[in-house]
């Protein structure tokens, strides 16, 4: 092993990434792909959990990119382990979109995973490109990540917060005007989702449109694991299809979403926008447009600044808008764009922004 203090300056700047995959062929994959990228040096592989909880305490990589499922113990509980005694940033790498395997893949991204992409196909695989670029871009994005330690059982039930009265008294005298509310939300968002969903009430009045910024195969099994615990129900957005109060519509891989004046929800294969297909700034936008005033925009946890000056659009025409707040982001860029453009007129945890949507009863 190397002495660190005889690397260089340029060794110690590059990503540090340990693979934890019991697979000798797609271990092997992962390698000559992260390899490939001189930003990359893989200081490490694992072929099960319990190597790669014993590698983290040893040897402190900068991202962890995880298998699912291997013996021993696997990507969950490896993950739980990990941010509970040194957290370091974990990418999920799936090649199943199996129900049971992406509703692991996203218990581990509520355990504190940062993220979850596709694994690469291999050398020859029409989409290997694509892949490999997906997965170096998130290692890349992930490095810079501050992931804090989860203790364990964080996520017991809490108590309802208790709104502050300048913003209850806000919610309650326009929410006979509230006809819908858009969502946008990139990386680090599932879990996030699941604690608003999840706090909506059953009479919850209004529709609800969101954008997720999610590799591609993995919203249907993502919507699978929210509905498991959401009040009301979950769909993928269809073309010129009704927007219904009380449900929660979700824009589909590689297109668009937004809304039209007779209530449907409108689906375009169009560029993509801040780099991203679907695009945040397109729903916000074409709310802004439709509802105006009658809208509630929220911007969620993510990187880039999609959907932040379309926010700022929506409060222009009078609009709720929120964003959520720090300390509770895994990335704050999206969020904290919108604050700097004065695009947010509250900067909530998620349980805040539940407790006040929630009076947007029928």
């Amino acid at each position: 092993m190397t002495d660190a203090r005889s690397l260089t300056s340029d060794a110690r700047s590059l990503i540090k990434v340990l693979i934890v995959e019991d697979s000798p062929v797609v271990r092997e994959l992962l390698l000559y792909i992260l390899s490939s990228d001189p930003e990359i040096r893989v200081i490490g592989t694992a072929n099960n959990g319990e190597e790669a909880v014993e590698f983290v305490q040893r040897d402190r990589p900068d991202v962890i990119t995880m298998d699912i499922n291997m013996p021993r113990m696997n990507g969950l509980d490896a993950t739980r382990a990990i941010m509970e005694t040194n957290p370091v940033p974990i990418i999920i790498v799936s090649g199943s979109y199996d129900v049971k395997e992406v509703d692991t893949t996203f218990r581990a991204m509520d355990a504190g995973a940062v993220a979850a992409v596709a694994r690469p196909g291999g050398i020859g695989h029409p989409d290997h490109e694509t892949t490999k670029k997906e997965l170096l871009h998130t290692v890349k994005l992930m490095s810079e990540v501050k992931v804090v330690k989860r203790w364990k059982h964080y996520r017991q039930k809490e108590a309802a917060p208790v709104i502050k009265q300048d913003y209850k008294s806000d919610i309650i005298a326009i929410s006979s005007e509230i006809r819908l509310v858009a969502i946008g939300v990139s990386t680090g968002g599932p879990p996030v989702l699941q604690a608003i969903l999840s706090g909506l009430p059953k009479d919850f009045g209004v529709p609800v449109l969101i954008v997720q910024h999610i590799a591609a195969g993995f919203l249907g099994g993502m919507l699978e694991w929210l509905g498991k615990s959401s009040a009301i129900p979950l769909h993928t957005a269809i073309h010129e299809g009704p927007v219904l109060p009380g449900h929660a519509y979700f824009a589909p891989d590689g297109f668009n979403m937004g809304v039209d004046r007779q209530g449907r929800t409108i689906l375009s294969k169009d560029v993509p926008e801040n780099g991203v297909c679907p695009s945040v700034s397109f729903l916000f936008r074409s709310v802004a447009a439709v509802y105006g005033q009658k809208a509630v925009g929220v911007l969620l946890t993510g990187m880039g600044k999609d959907g932040a000056e379309e926010l700022k659009l929506m409060r222009d025409k009078g609009a709720v808008t929120i964003v959520q707040d720090r300390e509770s982001s895994v990335v704050y860029g999206m969020p904290g764009e919108a604050i700097r453009l004065g695009a947010a007129a509250y900067v909530l945890s998620p349980d805040r922004i539940t407790a006040m949507l929630s009076y947007l009863k029928t």
